[in-house]
Formats: C-alpha cells, structure tokens, sequence
C-alpha cells in the first residue's frame, strides 16, 4: 500500500445507488448518491430499470472521485454490495437486459410459492437452502422472467427461443452484484452471499443446486461463477478504455445485509447487527455453524474470505421499516423524515394506536406473503403525531420479534446490538429500540457500514489492509443507548402489538 491510496464501494440499494471512497482509516473520503425510479406496473409488482442503475453507478463513481480529486488509479481495489434477491436476465451479445429488474419486495410470484408449499417442498427448501419459501427470493422471479420476458427485446431473437437461448448462455441470470460485476469487468460472477438469497444454491455444498434448477425450469448455463466475498483471485478489472480510463481490480462484493455485518466487524460467532434502510435486516454471526432455525428465520452465509471456510449466519428479515417512514410522507403526515422523532416525542404514547406495515407481506418471524398494512386502535381522540409514534415503535417492535427468534435459535441471550443505516441517526428511535428489546444499542462513528463492508472485503484480498484485526482497530462507537423504560410497561406494550399482528394476518385474499 502506498500512500494516498484507497478502496472505493459501490453500494447499489433498493432506492438508489452510492459510491463512496474509504481511505486506510475506514473514514469517508468522498460519497456520491443517485436515485433510481421504483417501477410499479401493477399493484404488488415492483420494478427497477437496469440501464438506469449501471448509468447512475457510473455517474456516482466519477462524482465522488471528482469531489474528492481522487484520480481512479488512485483506487486499489472496488467492492460491489448490492440489494439482494433482485433479479434481472440479460442477453450475453448485446449486454441489454431482456425486462426490467424484479425487485426483492415484488409479490407477483406469490401463487407460485403457495404451489410450493402444496406439493411439501417448503422442507426441501428450507434444507438446502436455510430459506423459507417466499416470493422474496431470486428462483420464482427467474422463472417468472423466463417465461414471460418479451423476447422483441433480444437481439437477433425468434419470439419463443428465450429458453433456448439461455440453456446456451445467450442470456444470463444475475442478481445486481452479478448485472454490476459484469458490466465493470465483463466477468459473469456472483459471490456466495448473494448466491445464497437466490433459492437455488445449496449452503452446505456450496453449489448451485441440480434438484431447484429442475424445479424453477432454471438453465445451469445462464448462471454466473460463485466466488469467495473477499477474492484474491479478483472478479476482474475495469476497462481502461471505458468510463474510468484506469485498470482497477474488483475484488470484493457481499449483499447489502452480509456486507453491514462485515462492515460492523462481527467476524466471530454471537456478534450481531441490525440494518435499518427500507427494511431492517438483524443478522448473527454463527460461525462455521449452518444454525437452523425454529423460529422462522433464516439460515443464510455471512461472508467468506479467499482459501477460508464459509462463515455463516442466522438473519431475521424484516420487509418494511424505513419504507414506512417513506409512507408517513406519501401520506402527508410528515414533510420530511427528520420530523418524526419531534412528532413523536410530542405524545407521551401513541394513545393505544399499533401500526404494523405490513405493506408487501410480513417476513421473519411471521412470513405471511398475504399479511397487509394495518392501524388498529384508532378513536376520534387519535392524531397524526399518535400515528407517527406508532409507526416509529413498529419497527422497534419488529426488531423484539426478531431478536426473540434469535435467542431461541441461538441460545445466545443478547446484550448488545450494533446498529447502522439511515434511521439510526433518529436518537429517538435509537432510544426506543433499546427500551423495547432491553440491550445496549451501539452505534459507530461510520454508519454507511454496507458500502464499508464491501470495501474491506475488496481492501482484505489485495492487501489493502493485512487482516480483520486491523478493521477492528479502525471501528468506533460514536454513541450507546441503554434502556430506560420499565420492563413491565416495556412487555405490556410488546404483548398488544401481538395482537395488532394477528389482525394484519392473511388479509389479501381473493374474493
């Protein structure tokens, strides 16, 4: 390592897209962001453009090196984190993608996976894969692209040969670690975290399997190499003739939630962490221990390093959080997010008003895809301030839900959880998290611990940084929230959003 050299992340979310330079300190050097349109074409479908996102990943990476008048040979490796379980195909001659990204919160499949569970392979899922069988994942929505992507859209294509083309590998799978890998260095990878979110690759083998290819009609030869998180062998390097003018390997990626775990340096069994973007994402770090789970949560792979065993890890994945902030201002209650911990703290309680968001189904530890958005408890009396509180606590509520499943599961009775993602700037929120789930809640100095995981994943296989060690050096906690409500009042109000639960169960029914 020389002097004046860094690791920069690309860091693809649900929303938009980030990329930002991290120095030896694992300080922020620069940081650009874009937005990216949310596509809606039916109620339950969600969408992304593709083309959108490699443009923007390309516009944010020339922003903040321009910002930070860092010149890109400067860049001793990239790392890619992503949103996990979207799903895009693309044809192999022309780069284009065949239809537009299906995003992870996307129901349509939904009528697939209830025939999944009638013909009993939910076990057979949750065996090889540690996931429950859920819209959510990658499988359903490949297949769906498979059979309903317009082929007009393939160069050179007959209006039936998309099969044929991607048993061929014509046309490729992905996930968008995969789309961004590929279009940085023209290598067809994935990596083995991202591999595990698809519903397709078998986490105690360590390989995509022959019995859910079969099942979701998925051709072998339309799906990427897996490769270790932490690559020294690296993905690739960027086109020196292309947008960055300079060879730079890519050499680390991890998905979203995998790479806040590395990035909070829980590298040993029992560290854990929670995320709190548009969902909130509590993942354990269980060593090289697959941990099943009675609890309704999932088994999943934390990260692996070059030449090192797999490290696993238990998530508990919960669907809407931040969105549900989002909702408060599409529902002009709020203008802007930072309002709600003044609205909040203006009531003493939300007044017996529960919210539970359960706006695309409820994940862990319900996993109920037909589950829909309720308030319950509403009287003439209620205000909007009562139903910002609310909202507030469900996702503090969520998280006691999770970190029950947790403990059960683990046997690891919980002291401290290390949080991170926009919402923990909320001190309220922060405070209240505590309250309800009775630990510690540490927050460090860096919170955009997703695009830093990535990026000492990429800095670790080239030497960037020697070892873990050094990464936990560089971590630091910028404040701890210990709880302060009573444990009575605490559990009181955590038994009644139960109840609210129940209510939100099973309501999108046919008539």
């Amino acid at each position: 390592m020389t002097e004046h050299t860094y690791v920069g992340a690309v860091d693809q979310g649900t929303t938009g897209t980030r990329f930002i330079v991290f120095d030896h300190g694992g300080q922020v050097v620069a940081n650009a962001y874009e937005k990216h349109e949310q596509i809606y074409p039916e109620p339950g479908w969600v969408e992304h453009d593709p083309m959108e996102i490699w443009e923007n990943t390309k516009r944010v990476i020339t922003q903040a090196l321009g910002q930070a008048g860092v010149a890109p040979d400067q860049l001793e490796a990239i790392g890619v984190t992503n949103q996990r379980e979207t799903t895009l195909l693309w044809d192999a001659d022309s780069g284009r993608p065949v239809h537009n990204a299906i995003v992870w919160q996307d129901r349509r499949t939904t009528d697939r996976v209830e025939q999944l569970e009638e013909d009993e392979l939910v076990g057979t899922i949750r065996e090889k894969t540690g996931l429950e069988a859920d819209a959510y994942f990658s499988a359903t929505k490949a297949e769906w692209l498979l059979d309903n992507a317009d082929p007009i859209k393939l160069e050179r294509s007959r209006p039936d040969d998309i099969r044929d083309r991607a048993e061929r590998g014509d046309v490729l799978f992905g996930t968008i670690d995969t789309w961004l890998i590929y279009n940085l260095t023209g290598n067809h990878i994935t990596e083995v975290t991202n591999a595990s979110r698809t519903m397709l690759y078998n986490i105690h083998d360590l390989e995509w399997d022959d019995d859910l290819l079969e099942e979701f009609s998925v051709p072998r030869e339309m799906l990427p190499e897996v490769r270790p998180s932490s690559d020294e062998d690296t993905y690739g390097m960027t086109d020196p003739e292309g947008f960055l003018e300079a060879e730079v390997p890519v050499a680390g990626a991890l998905g979203d939630q995998q790479a806040a775990l590395f990035g909070q340096t829980c590298f040993d069994a029992g560290d854990a962490k929670n995320t709190y973007g548009t969902g909130s994402f509590f993942l354990m770090n269980t060593g090289n221990e697959a941990v099943e789970s009675d609890h309704g949560l999932l088994t999943t792979i934390g990260f692996q390093r070059s030449g090192e065993d797999v490290q696993y890890a238990l998530e508990g994945s919960i669907f809407i959080t931040g969105a549900a902030i989002e909702w408060l201002e599409d529902m002009s209650l709020i203008d802007n997010p930072s309002q709600t911990a003044e609205l909040a703290r203006s009531v003493d309680t939300t007044d017996g008003v529960y919210v539970v968001p359960a706006f695309t189904g409820l994940g862990a530890p319900h996993w109920d895809q037909r589950a829909r958005g309720t308030i319950v408890g509403m009287t003439r009396g209620t205000r909007k301030e009562h139903v910002i509180r609310a909202t507030l606590e469900s996702i503090a509520f969520q998280t006691r839900d999770v970190a029950e499943a947790m403990e059960a599961d683990s046997g690891i009775e919980m002291t401290s959880l290390k949080v991170d993602g926009g919402a923990v700037k909320n001190n309220f929120l922060c405070q209240l998290q505590s309250d309800i789930i009775d630990s510690e809640i540490v927050r460090p100095v860096v919170d955009e611990t997703t695009a830093l995981g990535s990026a000492y994943a990429a800095g670790l296989a080239v030497g960037y940084w020697d070892d873990v060690d050094s990464l936990r050096d560089n971590w630091q906690i910028d404040r701890e929230f210990e709880p302060q409500m009573g444990r009575e009042t605490a559990d009181k109000r955590y038994d009644r959003w139960s109840d609210a639960v129940e209510r939100s169960l099973n309501w999108a029914t046919e008539e």
